[in-house]
C-alpha cells in the first residue's frame, strides 16, 4: 500500500485539479472559463485583478467593478482496467463521479491619482477530489479531498503610456482529508494558511498589439492535523500530524492583437513549475508501529516534472451589447508513470470553450460560458497500479454578473 497521505493536505476545490494539469484550476471567471484561461494580455473586466493585475490601468472604465461569478464543475468517473497477466488482471472499477459549485470574486478600484489601481480576487486556484470504492482503488484513495482558497489583493501602476507594472499578495488558505481502507487503513484532515506573491508586466504599443507577462510564486501548503491508523479494526495511532505539498509557480507570456477593432485572438504559453513537488513525506507528532512504517511513514517520490498549456483564445464584439468568446488548450500532466496514483489519475488532456457577455445597461454586464476537457488514456505499471487509465472528462459551466458603480 501506498501513503498517498497527500490528500491530507486540501479541499474540495480540487474538482480544479482535473482541469489543468496536477491539482492546479486554471479558470476562475466566467471570462476564463470562455477562453481556456486565453485572458492575459486581452483582460479588461474585474477578473484582470487576478489573471494580470498591471491591465488595471488600462480599463477603459472610471469606476470600481466587481464581477461575482459561480462554477459548476461536473467531474466524469475515471475507469481503470488491470492489465492481461498483470497484478490487477481482472480489475475493472471506476471512481465516483464528483460536482461541484465554486463562487469567485473580483474587484477593481477606481483610478487612484493618474496612474495607479487597486484590485482583489477571492478563487479557487487549485484542489483535488477524488473517491473510489473498490479495491484496489480504495487501498490508497477511498477519499482524496484537497480545498484551496486564495485571497489576492493586488496593485498596478502606470509607467508610461504604453507600459505598466502590477503586484499582489497571495494569501492562501488550504484544507485536506484522506481516507484509505484495507488491512491497514488511515483516517487524515488537516489545514494551513501561507503567503506568496504575484507579479504582472503589461505592454501596448499599438491599440491592435497587447504584451503581457505574469508569475505567480510557489506557495508551500503544510497542512498540519490529526492522523488515525488502524490495523484491521484496531486504532494504533491517534495523533498530530504534518505533510508539506506545493502550490507551484506560474510562468505565463502572452500577446493579443485585434483585427478591425471587433475580433481579439490571444496566445499564451503557460508554464507550471510542478518539480517542487519531489516527494510525499508525512510526520507524525508521536511514534507509530514499525510495520506500519513503510505504508504509511517511508517518503514517497513523487518527482514530478515542470509542464507546459499551449492557450488560444478569440474575442468577438458581435455589436456594442453583445461579445462572443471561444478557447482551446492543450495541457501536458506534469505526472511521471513511475508516480501516478489513485488519487490523482492524471493524463495529458485536450479542451475548448464557448461563452458570451452580454450589456444590460452601463451599469450591468451578465456572461454564460461551458469548457468541456477531454483526457487522454494512460497506461500505468508502478508501485500501485498495473493497467489502463481512461474517461475522467471534466464540463465545467459557470455564470456571471459584472457591476461598475
Amino acid at each position: 500500500m501506498k501513503k498517498i497521505v497527500y490528500a491530507s493536505v486540501s479541499c474540495v476545490v480540487a474538482a480544479t485539479a482535473l482541469f489543468g494539469g496536477g491539482y492546479r484550476i486554471p479558470e476562475v471567471s466566467t471570462n476564463a472559463v470562455a477562453l481556456c484561461a486565453a485572458n492575459t494580455a486581452h483582460v479588461h473586466g474585474a477578473d484582470t485583478a487576478y489573471y494580470n493585475p498591471a491591465n488595471m490601468v488600462f480599463m477603459d472604465e472610471k469606476r470600481s467593478t466587481v464581477e461575482a461569478d459561480m462554477l459548476f464543475i461536473h467531474l466524469d468517473s475515471v475507469e481503470y482496467e488491470g492489465r492481461n497477466g498483470g497484478r490487477h488482471d481482472g480489475v475493472d472499477i471506476e471512481s465516483q463521479e464528483e460536482s461541484f459549485a465554486l463562487p469567485e470574486l473580483h474587484y477593481v478600484s477606481p483610478k487612484l491619482g493618474k496612474n495607479a489601481r487597486v484590485g482583489l480576487s477571492i478563487v479557487i486556484p487549485g484542489g483535488l477530489s477524488k473517491r473510489w470504492s473498490d479495491s484496489p482503488a480504495k487501498e490508497y484513495a477511498k477519499e482524496f479531498t484537497l480545498e484551496i482558497v486564495e485571497i489576492n489583493p493586488s496593485m498596478a501602476v502606470q509607467l508610461t503610456p504604453t507600459f505598466a507594472v502590477g503586484a499582489g499578495i497571495r494569501l492562501v488558505y488550504s484544507k485536506g482529508i484522506v481516507k484509505s481502507e484495507g488491512a491497514a487503513s488511515r483516517d487524515m484532515n488537516g489545514d494551513n494558511m501561507q503567503v506568496g506573491y504575484n507579479l504582472a508586466l503589461s505592454y501596448k504599443p499599438t491599440k491592435q498589439l497587447e504584451a503581457a507577462v505574469t508569475y505567480r510564486s510557489n506557495v508551500m501548503m503544510d497542512e498540519a492535523g490529526s492522523a488515525k491508523l488502524y490495523v484491521g479494526n484496531a486504532l494504533v495511532y491517534n495523533g498530530g500530524a504534518d505533510v508539506s505539498i506545493p502550490l507551484p509557480a506560474i510562468f505565463k507570456a502572452a500577446v493579443a492583437y485585434t483585427f478591425a477593432e471587433t475580433t481579439t485572438i490571444e496566445f499564451v504559453f503557460d508554464r507550471t513549475f510542478w518539480s517542487k513537488y519531489k516527494a510525499l513525506d508525512f510526520n507524525y507528532v508521536g511514534s507509530i508501529p514499525g510495520i506500519l512504517k513503510p505504508y504509511f511513514d517511508d517518503p514517497i517520490p513523487k518527482k514530478w516534472k515542470n509542464s507546459n498549456a499551449y492557450r488560444i483564445g478569440v474575442t468577438h464584439l458581435l455589436d456594442e451589447k453583445t461579445t462572443l468568446m471561444a478557447g482551446a488548450v492543450y495541457d501536458n500532466t506534469p505526472v511521471p508513470g513511475s508516480s501516478v496514483g489513485f488519487e490523482l489519475p492524471d493524463t495529458d488532456s485536450f479542451a475548448f470553450s464557448l461563452g458570451g457577455r452580454y450589456k444590460i445597461d452601463e451599469n450591468f454586464d451578465v456572461a454564460l460560458a461551458a469548457l468541456y476537457s477531454m483526457h487522454e488514456s494512460r497506461d500505468v505499471n508502478n508501485r500501485a497500479l498495473d493497467g489502463e487509465l481512461s474517461d475522467g472528462n471534466v464540463f465545467i459551466l459557470s455564470a456571471g454578473i459584472e457591476y461598475r458603480f
